[in-house]
């Protein structure tokens, strides 16, 4: 027994030594590598705007439609409850005037607000924890000197025991390792922009790694893919089957600032929002720095691997207006639907009519059997509205039945990826909920 209480009385000891540890305010300066479109630090207000934009910040913190810029409401649907993030202009009662910058530079780097409660990781301070003081404090500034918003945050919506904030101190002695960028002096400037852009900046983990059981990221397997509020975030490792080892640069870059490649694919969803909010307005010299860190990520499968067939049977036996290789199958009900609501734009060879955004044949969307992202694009539409308003997907879910979608999306996964799509409508009905 004597034994036994010695054991939980360290096993405590340690427990609190990692949480008032992690719970210290750190004023650690950092080095961040040069950012080609970010202005000297001089100019703090710009070179806050161009940070800002490229950490995405509008994205989660703004509703859209709302017009009211960072005022947070922004609803994050988890496994355990629903997380809405908070008003961060520079209003004093309901936004983060009041932060000193020691405050702010704790919550971004730390996930510490002002009063000593824990964030939750759906706010990535687990990647903003590379970043320096100044561009921190930039960012703050450039935040501070917008509009005040007079908001109220929401209450988070979050079943017991995620409820207890406390309890967030001990997830990061777990899963959460506070550190600043540090420049390897074997790689080029470019290297390291880049993989301050990724990893810290642009945070492309928080969505593109898998996370464990306790929701925190498998480091070991970064960038390998994951699906993460009912779309599928793919494989952008190095990796030339299931990643992006055989894009071209310029596939890359093209992707990231237009939200499209040419034999790639284009973006939706999350996807499109970061290439509509952030990535579009990096400088052309820190999107190739970027691609340049993308290209050395350790080559990983990732879970449910996506094997592309960029010449599918059933599509180059079709041509622009009537389908080939699936003809023998004319009464799918799938092939009825897409030749009804799809074929106009997409084109039975799936090159896209109107634009190269509707091209089909190649992309990782129509060669995944769980048709995840298909699936959510029927559903809710896409379109990069900010890059090119006439170009959009509408959505069909009004429209289709479950059991509709379900046969729509396995029909375009035979005939544009040449592969047994498994969707089922339980699956579709479940996607319904997810946004």
């Amino acid at each position: 027994m004597t034994r036994f209480l010695i054991i939980v009385v360290l096993v405590a000891l340690l427990g609190m030594g990692a949480y008032f540890y992690l719970n210290r305010t750190d004023t650690a300066e950092g080095t961040a590598p040069p950012i080609a479109g970010a202005p000297s630090s001089a100019d703090v207000l710009a070179r806050g705007e161009y940070l800002t934009k490229a950490a995405d910040c509008i994205a989660c913190h703004t509703v859209p439609g709302t017009g009211s810029a960072f005022a947070g409401g922004v609803a994050f649907k988890l496994p355990f409850g629903t997380i809405y993030s908070p008003n961060i202009t520079a209003d004093e009662a309901s936004g983060i005037g009041n932060w000193s910058d020691n405050d702010f530079v704790r919550a971004v780097r730390e996930g510490i607000r002002n009063d000593g409660q824990h964030l939750y990781p759906a706010f990535p301070y687990t990647s903003y924890t590379q970043l320096s003081r100044s561009d921190v404090l930039a960012i703050k500034a450039y935040l501070f000197s917008l509009p005040k918003i007079s908001q109220a945050n929401k209450a988070n919506d979050l079943s017991f025991p995620y409820n207890q904030r406390w309890a967030m101190g001990f997830w990061n002695a777990a899963f959460f390792k506070s550190q600043r960028f540090t420049p390897d002096p074997s790689q080029s400037q470019q290297w390291n922009s880049g993989k301050y852009l990724t990893i810290a900046l642009g945070h492309c983990a928080e969505c593109h790694t898998p996370r464990n059981f306790g929701f925190g990221l498998e480091h070991g397997n970064e960038l390998a893919g994951e699906e993460l509020q009912g779309w599928r975030a793919y494989n952008i490792t190095s990796d030339p089957q299931h990643g992006i080892g055989a894009w071209s640069d310029s596939d890359i870059a093209s992707y990231l600032t237009t939200g499209h490649a040419d034999g790639r694919g284009s973006a939706a969803g999350p996807m499109a929002e970061a290439v509509e909010n952030s990535l579009r307005f990096l400088n052309p010299a820190d999107a190739a720095a970027l691609a340049t860190y993308l290209r050395t990520v350790p080559a990983r499968e990732g879970k449910d691997p996506i094997t592309i067939d960029a010449t599918a049977a059933p599509t180059l036996a079709s041509n622009n207006a009537a389908p080939g290789g699936d003809n023998a199958n004319a009464d799918n009900p799938g092939l009825k639907l897409f030749e009804g609501a799809c074929a106009s734009c997409h084109q039975w060879n799936g090159k896209g009519q109107q634009t190269s955004y509707a091209s089909l044949l190649g992309t990782r969307g129509v060669n995944d059997v769980h048709g995840t992202n298909v699936t959510q694009i029927l559903l809710h539409g896409a379109g990069p509205h900010a890059l090119a308003p006439n170009i959009f997907m509408p959505e069909f879910g009004n429209a289709y039945s479950d059991t509709d979608i379900a046969s729509l999306t396995n029909y375009v996964i035979g005939h544009f990826g040449n592969k047994q799509g498994n969707v089922t409508p339980d699956e579709v009905a479940q996607r319904r909920k997810q946004l």
